[in-house]
Parts: C-alpha cells; sequence; structure tokens
C-alpha cells in the first residue's frame, strides 16, 4: 500500500501551480480590505510580546530561567514563540479549510488534501516576517547574529510536517463534527501553557514534567532559540525525536485525513 504522505510529497511538485493558487488565494483573502494587509501578521505578535514583557518582567518581576542564551527577556520570549505561532495558526486555521472550500470539494474532483499545506505555506510568509523580526533584534542586541540559524529552515520544515499532521486530522474531524474547531481552540490553549516559552523545565514540578517532556513543541522551542542566540550546534538526539514526531503526524494525519475523505462530499 502506498502511503498517502509519500503520494502527497510526490504530487506536491505536479501540483504547484494550484498550490501557489491557493496560498495566494488564502493569504489574500485573509487581509482584503485591509490597509495594513500584510504588516497585521507582524503587529499582532509585536503587541502580544510586548505585553508579556510589561506583565512578566516588569510588573512581576519574573526571573529569567537559568542557563539561558540571553539575558533578554524579550527575545527569550520571542525566539521561543516563534515555533509556536507558526504551529498554532496552521494547526488552528486548517481546522476550519474544508468547510471553507465546500464549494470546491462538492462540484469538482479537488484534491482536498492540499488545503492545510496552503494553509502551513501561507502562514509561512508572516513567520519569514518574525524570524527577520527576531534575527534583527537579536543583531541589535548583541551586535551581531549567530550563523548557526542557517540550520532553522530544517526545524521549520519538521515543524510543519508536524502542523500539516495534525491540522489533517482536525481539518477531517471538522467536516463531521462542527464543533472540531472550538475544541481545537480549547486544545491549543492547554498546550500553549505546557509549552516551555515562559519557563523551563527545571520550573516546573516533578509530577507534572512529563506534559513538558511529552510534548514536541518543547523541542521546537528549545532548537529555535539555541539556533538564534547562540552558538550551540543541533542536537542529534533531539533532530532524531523532532524527525520522529514531525514524520509520524504526518503520515498518521495523511491516513486519518485519506480515510475521511471518501465522505467529504456526501456529508458537505
Amino acid at each position: 500500500m502506498r502511503l498517502p504522505g509519500t503520494l502527497f510529497l510526490r504530487n506536491l511538485f505536479a501540483r504547484r501551480n494550484l498550490l501557489y493558487q491557493l496560498i495566494q488565494r488564502d493569504f489574500r483573502q485573509r487581509y482584503i480590505g485591509s490597509a495594513a494587509g500584510w504588516l497585521w501578521g507582524l503587529v499582532h505578535p509585536i503587541v502580544q510580546l510586548a505585553s508579556w514583557t510589561f506583565v512578566f518582567s516588569y510588573c512581576m518581576k519574573t526571573p529569567m530561567p537559568p542557563g539561558e542564551a540571553t539575558e533578554n527577556y524579550t527575545l527569550f520570549l520571542l525566539c521561543g514563540y516563534l515555533p509556536w505561532m507558526l504551529f498554532q495558526e496552521t494547526v488552528q486555521r486548517s481546522a476550519n479549510s474544508i468547510l471553507e472550500h465546500s464549494n470546491l470539494i462538492t462540484k469538482t474532483l479537488f484534491p482536498s488534501e492540499m488545503l492545510p499545506i496552503s494553509v502551513f505555506f501561507s502562514s509561512m510568509m508572516n513567520h519569514l516576517l518574525a524570524v527577520l523580526l527576531a534575527v534583527t533584534a537579536v543583531a541589535l542586541w548583541d551586535g551581531h547574529f549567530y550563523w548557526t540559524l542557517l540550520f532553522l529552515p530544517i526545524y521549520t520544515g519538521l515543524l510543519g510536517m508536524l502542523a500539516i499532521g495534525v491540522g489533517w486530522i482536525f481539518a477531517s474531524l471538522q467536516v463531521y463534527l462542527r464543533d472540531t474547531a472550538q475544541g481545537v481552540i480549547v486544545l491549543l490553549t492547554l498546550w500553549f501553557w505546557v509549552t516551555p516559552i515562559f519557563i523551563n523545565e527545571d520550573q516546573v514540578p516533578e509530577g507534572v514534567r512529563f506534559l513538558l517532556r511529552g510534548n514536541p513543541l518543547s523541542l521546537f522551542v528549545k532548537a529555535y532559540r539555541a539556533r538564534l542566540l547562540s552558538t550551540e550546534l543541533p542536537n542529534l538526539d533531539e533532530l532524531a525525536a523532532m524527525a520522529c514526531w514531525s514524520v509520524g503526524a504526518f503520515f498518521v494525519g495523511g491516513l486519518f485525513f485519506r480515510h475521511l475523505k471518501r465522505g467529504f462530499a456526501d456529508v458537505l
């Protein structure tokens, strides 16, 4: 049996024109009628980071976790928030992607599995802007940037496979159970607080540390910070663990989507 993830990757190049049109359409629809347009994708995380820094650093006097590569709390938050922001946006928006394009799915032989993929690449545009902002901020704070950020595309690619795989699952469930998208918002809220963006593992009580250790986003947050804030080379064990999570989610999500896809046209 040919695995669906393999089929999608093999056909992705053949469908590159369709994918490009979907990305372009998705990005345009998100900011249609907006004067600032894509700049809002940069404004929102900046305001959120400024709010967090004010509350946790200036008001609550939260100390920096020990052993971090920077003493700047804002940079610490920004570099850790980058992978979460891309993952959250991809998964949350993928959940409704099938319903939003139901007219295409019911009337044509449309490859609906491409929709979460297009959501990821559309979200990547905001992600690249945010990464550029982080690199600029690090350069201004430290006086230079670290060459290890050249490894960042590896982690972004693995993060994309993880987000698309999870997105496929929720997108297909949403077709049959319309409460799924609301459940995804709740799940992501809980997931956010067990991801070490504000804290590290040493600050979490021993009894619940398994939540961080079993969270694949913990690995990505740590990797992004290490690549952007230090010259630390990639840890091969952590990279292998991320690859297992990402490839596993991609193929499981692909199988799940392929199974439920058969009834999309009837339900929609």
